[in-house]
């Protein structure tokens, strides 16, 4: 495929659409050639406003079936409503399609099960979830350095993610169209301690509330999880939506891992490390020379290997899914043997 232009089509509005929309521009071999509504009350108008300032000229589709079946691109970009996700991965795939999807990739085990089958059945279609902050410089660095032996083995993972609660609009409201605040706030923290640890969790414990949610239905406000990872390692992950309204970022990203050798602690823009060499005040620089969703665009066109593919898709929807399980059911839960 890299000798010619990669076609894409986008599907829907919701979440993290734009990071594809900033990297668009600096990718001249993929040609947005199609976008559609993801329907239940979704828009194009960004995708729309932003072909409007970049001199596209996609065909726009009302429903995005007969788009994908019209167009047959090479790769689409899911950002629909969140309880279509599965449904919209698995049709994309089942039409040898590539996949860019927002998270989480499904709310419900059933919807989790049509998406493994679909990767069994098509293990050269690339699908990726938007898991942008692995490519923050801070986490990404930190991840390689863990690689390269720089604690030792890991033993104790703590992650924290939290966000500004903010004005929602109603599908946060409802379980059916949200999924939790675990698979929605928690699944970069939870993605940062399953990819810094590269192990397989064995279960996980969960629990969170509701209080002080701002009236938006049953979003939860605030979690925790704990997870026993194989090997006796441990990784804990705090979610919330409380983070003070004048604070000067929308997110508090952080996450430290404690191996054999040395601990380490990264935000996007930062690194802390003690090890022998270190003890803590010599400066880490950190970088990342991949994007995410060039990231994507480059591994479908085999100039590179992603850092996530449909195993690592699939592994963290099934931990999210679990964890909000946990939560639910007020009990510890187990992940299946593989």
């Amino acid at each position: 495929m890299s000798s010619k232009q990669t076609r894409l089509a986008m599907i829907g509005t919701r979440g993290h659409h734009g990071i594809v929309l900033r990297e668009l521009a600096a990718l001249p071999a993929v040609d947005l050639v199609a976008a559609a509504s993801g329907g239940e009350g979704d828009s194009t108008a960004a995708i729309t406003e932003w072909c409007g300032k970049n001199d596209r000229a996609p065909t726009m589709f009302d429903n995005w079936r007969e788009m994908l079946d019209a167009v047959k691109p090479d790769a689409a970009v899911v950002c629909g409503p969140f309880e279509l996700h599965a449904e919209m991965i698995s049709a994309a795939m089942q039409r040898g399609i590539h996949v860019f999807a927002e998270k989480p990739c499904a709310l419900t085990f059933d919807d989790l099960a049509a998406i493994r089958q679909c990767a069994e059945a098509h293990p050269a279609i690339h699908l990726a979830a938007m898991m942008q902050s692995r490519y923050d410089p801070g986490f990404y660095t930190a991840w390689r350095l863990i690689g390269e032996g720089a604690i030792g083995e890991v033993r104790l993972i703590n992650a924290r993610k939290a966000y500004k609660r903010g004005q929602r609009a109603d599908y946060y409201r409802n379980r059916q169209t949200y999924g939790g605040t675990i698979p929605w706030v928690g699944s970069h923290a939870i993605d940062w301690m399953l990819w810094f640890a590269g192990v397989r969790p064995e279960s996980v414990t969960a629990a969170q509330s509701r209080m002080h949610n701002g009236g938006i239905g049953t979003m939860e406000s605030s979690a925790a999880c704990l997870f026993r990872l194989a090997g006796e390692r441990i990784g804990t992950v705090s979610i919330d939506v409380l983070r003070p309204e004048n604070a000067t970022t929308h997110g508090d990203d952080w996450i430290r891992a404690v191996g054999s050798a040395g601990v380490i602690e990264a935000r996007p823009d930062r690194i802390t490390l003690i090890n022998a060499g270190n003890d803590g005040t010599l400066p880490v620089a950190v970088a990342c020379d991949r994007k995410p969703f060039a990231d994507f665009i480059q591994h479908i066109r085999g100039e590179r290997n992603a850092i996530i593919g449909a195993p690592e898709t699939i592994n963290l929807t099934e931990a999210l899914l679990l964890a909000q399980q946990s939560a639910d059911e007020q009990r510890e839960v187990y992940f299946p043997q593989q």
